[in-house]
């Protein structure tokens, strides 16, 4: 018997299916939130926080957690992936986006 999986990424804000989706996190009142969105959905995450995100004071140690995506100083993971499709180069929609990739992306900007 054979058995195939199928792994379906699911939007949680609208419900959409893709490869460009991706897991978030982020921490209100003591409290981590995790969050399935598109780059899209991503944007108005970012954008609806930016406000509180440029006067806010960062705290704990959610930049040194295991498995964080971007590195200190590094370019924002969704910007290469995004940048890697437009270029025709394959990557992954989630996990670490591979070192060379990276430098193409650094070089190109």
């Amino acid at each position: 018997m054979v058995q195939r999986t199928v792994t379906i990424f699911t939007d949680d804000l609208t419900g959409s299916e893709g490869e460009d989706i991706a897991a978030h996190t982020f921490s209100l009142d003591g409290v981590s939130y995790e969050i399935d969105l598109n780059s899209d959905g991503h944007q108005q995450l970012l954008d609806a926080l930016a406000p509180f995100l440029e006067v806010g004071r960062k705290s704990g140690s959610s930049s040194r957690r295991r498995g964080n995506s971007k590195q200190a100083g590094g370019p924002d993971p969704i910007k290469v992936r995004e940048w890697a499709k437009a270029q025709g180069i394959e990557v992954n929609a989630r996990g670490r986006v591979p070192r060379e990739v990276i430098e193409k992306y650094k070089a190109a900007h």
